[in-house]
């Protein structure tokens, strides 16, 4: 009964709102009313005196009273000559706001509201938070609060922080984290991309030491590889960026989501676009689609837009070769790869939607897609209907 309560008084509220302007408009016309008469009989009293005072003849004040009589007697009545007519009721307005809007309102919130929803304050909010981000963050603040030691709550919160943008509270929470539990890679990178975020994606000096860091723990680091590299490309040293990128793209899986942008700074940086190591793992060279060594001995030696069109006339062959035989998961997983990498998002979409044709999103294979497509920034809403 209380929320009903609620809900009519400030509708009431909202509507004297918005009706103040119609009703101050037409108060507004009624005071202009009673300053132009005030002013018809100013110039009335003024009138007499300048006849008193011989300034002007009895027939020209007679003419002039005349005239500013008609005009004060106009007024009066409600309707001022020479001066626009005052603002009327606007009556369908004024039903409109009071009767049409309170049931349009009424209306949709009976249709899509939940009034019979119990209240929730937040310590039982807090309790169960379910996939609610805010009450998640929320909680595991108040009990930092209380705990400002426990590793593992920086630990948690420190991704969160970061995932929903609050760069320099995610940065805090890494510093934290590994000074309480000590530094691991997955610590140190996430303290690195905190500070690039800052930085505007710049890999400064602190961001670099980081990383070298996170290598000394774990050498096979991509990411961290990753970011060193971009650092050379950044301070302007192409050949040592170029180097760096190419090892990172031959050491890894022919699957790995970072190599299409990997693949993209090695020919920023003036190389060819490097194949994934064959001996890594998930990588099979006999696969369709994968280029041979005498394609990439041929792309090194070719310029860059010969080199474009070679890449997407292999591309083309594998699409073709997929259509005769779709029965290929990682050629599924190269085509849409390589169409993003050609920034061809429609097909890489379409070649997407066709791979979870032949391996449905249910399976394995078919979630590895639906997250390469995710990592690529490829909607999936329409290739899973």
């Amino acid at each position: 009964m209380l929320f009903w309560i609620l809900v009519a008084a400030l509708t009431a509220a909202l509507a004297v709102i918005l009706l103040y302007p119609l009703l101050r408009g037409a108060k507004a016309a009624e005071n202009i009313r009673a300053g132009e008469a005030a002013v018809y009989r100013d110039q009335l009293r003024e009138l007499d005196r300048d006849l008193d005072g011989g300034l002007i003849t009895p027939e020209e004040a007679d003419y002039a009273r005349a005239e500013i009589g008609r005009r004060l007697i106009a007024v009066s009545a409600g309707e001022p000559a020479e001066t626009p007519k005052p603002a009327r009721h606007h009556r369908f307005t004024e039903a409109f706001v009071l009767l049409v809007l309170p049931v349009l309102g009424l209306c949709l919130y009976l249709t899509t509201g939940r009034p019979d929803l119990p209240s929730q304050p937040l310590e039982a909010r807090l309790e169960n938070p379910g996939n609610d981000v805010a009450v998640l963050i929320a909680k595991a603040e108040r009990h930092l609060a209380e705990k400002p030691d426990d590793g593992k709550g920086w630990d948690v919160l420190a991704p969160i922080y970061f995932r929903t943008m609050r760069v320099n509270d995610a940065q805090l929470a890494y510093r934290n984290a590994i000074r309480l539990l000590g530094p691991s890679p997955v610590r140190l990178d996430g303290l690195a991309e905190t500070l690039m975020a800052v930085s505007d994606g710049v890999v400064t000096e602190e961001a670099r030491q980081v990383l070298e860091q996170s290598l000394t723990l774990e050498p096979d680091n991509p990411r961290a590889r990753f970011y060193i590299a971009l650092s050379m490309e950044q301070a302007g040293r192409p050949n040592e960026a170029r180097q760096a990128f190419e090892t990172l793209a031959k050491q890894s899986p022919s699957d790995a989501p970072w190599l299409p942008l990997v693949n993209q700074h090695i020919a920023l940086n003036g190389g060819a676009p490097a194949d994934a190591n064959p001996a890594a793992p998930g990588a099979d060279p006999s696969a369709p689609g994968n280029p041979t060594q005498q394609d990439v001995a041929a792309a090194e030696t070719m310029s860059a837009g010969d080199r474009q069109q070679m890449i997407r006339g292999m591309v083309e062959s594998l699409d073709a070769k997929l259509g005769e035989d779709p029965n290929n998961f990682e050629g599924w997983m190269r085509l849409v790869r390589s169409y993003a990498v050609l920034n061809d998002k429609d097909r890489a979409a379409g070649a997407l939607k066709r791979g979870l044709a032949a391996f449905p999103p249910p399976g394995e294979q078919g979630r590895q897609l639906l997250a390469l497509a995710r990592e690529l920034g490829i909607a999936t809403e329409e290739a899973t209907q």
